[in-house]
């Protein structure tokens, strides 16, 4: 699980799969209502959270 929150590239597909069936993310046949619903849901929780659990919004440089 830590792998994944992490965002390990060596993890599985399977267990990114396996997590999102848990927590109940529908991954396929999803319309467009569903997911907004479901994003609008996620942004309420997010605004709850500490702000130190929250991703940090920094840019990456991806120029190589």
């Amino acid at each position: 699980m830590q792998r994944i929150e992490k965002g390990d590239p060596a993890c599985a597909i399977g267990a990114f799969f396996e997590v999102a069936a848990i927590v109940g993310v529908r991954l396929f046949n999803a319309d467009d209502a569903t997911l907004a619903t479901a994003i609008s849901a996620n942004n309420a929780i997010l605004a709850l959270l500490p702000k130190s659990v929250r991703p940090s919004s920094t840019q990456v440089n991806d120029d190589f």
